[in-house]
Formats: structure tokens, sequence, C-alpha cells
């Protein structure tokens, strides 16, 4: 059985994906200290990625980010994300006490938003010597020309890639690594060397 580069459900052999956006319900557990402790929420003998979905940008807060801090750093977290750049989806619903200066309105402000958080990530990354897992779409130029401009040492990886053959190229040319799900693009699948390929199910918990 292939190692699954990035999931939802706790599995081993495999990168939990966990969000502290999203986590905030567990965070209020008795016992726990909101947005402090980070070991209860992992499980021994698991492996995980954490990071603040591009989606979530406009709703993380300063207790968000310590407690994404707090996570990288633990032993069990093996990568850095999801996190990236998309354009076309945004949760606006929040609790209070978001960091974004102001509503987002357009694409513009959002990816400069998106690219805010990602800028976090990366340091994060860099810190502890993590991979960064990306969630992209319909953001390509920018995030290549943010590698570039960013120079990291750690690997870059686009999880759930299913662009085309060209596209897949450019990316492996500018060094980044493609992670493919069950939907993908099998030119694109067949010229990624297997040192530089991937694969995941991106799977979630049914619903309850």
């Amino acid at each position: 059985m292939k190692f699954d580069a990035h999931t939802h459900i706790l599995r081993r052999n495999a990168l939990v994906n966990l969000d502290p956006v999203d986590l905030r319900p567990a965070r209020q557990l008795p016992g726990l200290r909101p947005s402090i402790s980070a070991v209860p929420l992992l499980c021994q003998g698991y492996s995980y990625s954490v990071g603040i979905h591009p989606w979530n940008a406009s709703r993380v807060t300063p207790a968000d980010l310590r407690l994404l801090s707090s996570l990288a750093a633990q032993p069990q977290v093996k990568a850095i994300g999801e996190c990236g750049l998309d354009p076309l989806r945004q949760n606006s619903d929040n609790a209070g006490g978001s960091i974004a200066a102001r509503p987002v309105t357009d694409r513009a402000s959002l990816i400069s938003l998106q690219t805010d958080l990602l800028r976090l990530h990366f340091e994060l990354s860099e810190r502890w010597c993590k991979p960064l897992l990306l969630h992209i779409v319909r953001a390509y130029p920018e995030i290549i020309g943010l590698r570039r401009k960013w120079k990291p040492t750690q690997p870059w990886i686009i999880h759930g890639f299913r662009g085309k053959a060209q596209l897949a190229r450019q990316l492996l040319a500018d060094g980044f690594y493609l992670s493919f799900g069950a939907k993908y693009n099998p030119e694109s699948y067949a010229i990624t060397p297997p040192d530089r390929r991937l694969h995941e199910t991106d799977a979630i918990p049914p619903l309850q």
C-alpha cells in the first residue's frame, strides 16, 4: 500500500491533515488549554501535516496562529500545510477576532491575504525542516513566482495535482513535487519522476 501523503481521516501510513481553524471545537474540550497545548490534539503512532487552508485565511485569529506554531514543532508533524492560494473560495463565517484587516472583496486582496498566511507557513517549514504541502487553484503563476523569490530549502508539494502535462513540466522544472489523488492527468503522472511523485487520497470523514 502506497503512503498516503494527504488525508483528513485518522489512519496509519499517511499524513493526517489538521487545520487549527477547523480544530476550534476540539480546543474547547475540558482539561485542554485553548490554543496553547498542541500535544492532546495528536494521537500516538500517527503522522500529521498541519496548516491553515487558504479557504480559512479570512477567519484566522492570533490563537489559531499560536496553535499552528505549537503543532509545527511537534515530532509527529512531518509536513506543514495544507496551505496555499485559492481565489475561488473563502469561508467567511467567523466568530470574531480575525487578523484580516478588512473584508476580502476581490481576487487581488484575497491573494494578498493568502500570501501573507502562506509566508508564515513557509517560515515554519524552513525553521523545522519540514516539507510544505500546497493547495493551489488558479494561482500557479503566483506560486511559481513566490518559490523563485523565497528560494526554499525544503520540498514544496502541490497536493491533488490534476493539471495538464505542460503545467506539470513547468512545476517540475521549478523544483516542485507533485502529489496525485484519485483524479489526475495520466500524462502528467507519467512525466513526473518517481522521486518527485507522491500519492494521496484526500479522504474526508463521513458526515455524521
